[in-house]
């Protein structure tokens, strides 16, 4: 199972032994536990179930389900797989030194931060309007459709929410880990603030 679930910590910088400066956004772990197993004859598709963090307090719900792996995960999460490894048994628990190494090329899941409501300019880099010879329309869309079909098209590019969108960053590189202070290291920006939830995956 290549594949992790962190928390965005911030960003710096490492140096090279030649001398580069590279950008590393630093990821916070905490151990994984195999919760349940997914199988192509019980569920239709074959995933591993991990937990990760801890909660104080359960659902029954969930508590019943994960009372075979002896935890009280905070977040739950399935990776599918082709074929479920026998070392992947319920109740195993799994750490980043396990999964990646150095140098390993990944991607990353998260979701980016909420801008709130913007309009055109901001949202999709409209041109603003001119400023002169009676101009007033500044900042304004400006037409967002003919006379016929007498609807607007679905689309239309307009003002709306900007930002708080699933978004998946490929082309990153494992760049430390460290398994003391549970801290992986990652080139590059990844979506999301602080403290914001990631998936961390192999590339394909």
């Amino acid at each position: 199972m290549k594949a992790l679930i962190a928390r965005k910590v911030g960003m710096t910088s490492t140096i090279s032994d030649d001398g580069v400066v590279s950008a590393v956004t630093l990821l916070s772990f905490s151990d994984h536990t195999v919760l349940a197993h997914k199988t192509e004859e019980k569920d239709g598709y074959t995933a591993v179930q991990v937990g990760t963090e801890t909660s104080k307090r359960l659902p029954k719900s969930v508590a019943g389900h994960v009372k075979a792996a002896k935890v009280m995960p905070k977040i739950i999460r399935e990776f599918r797989m082709s074929s479920i490894p026998e070392e992947l048994s319920v109740g195993t628990s799994i750490q980043a030194a396990d999964v990646f190494s150095v140098g390993d090329h990944v991607s990353v899941t998260g979701t980016t931060k909420g801008k709130g409501w913007a309009g055109t300019i901001r949202r999709h880099n409209f041109h603003r309007g001119r400023k002169t010879h009676g101009g007033n329309s500044y900042r304004r869309p400006g037409s967002i459709g003919s006379m016929y079909p007498q609807h607007i098209f679905k689309g239309t590019r307009m003002a709306g929410r900007l930002g708080h969108d699933r978004v998946t960053v490929k082309g990153l590189k494992v760049a430390l880990i460290d398994p003391e202070l549970k801290v992986i290291g990652v080139t590059g920006a990844v979506p999301g603030p602080k403290k914001a939830l990631v998936i961390i995956r192999e590339a394909k």
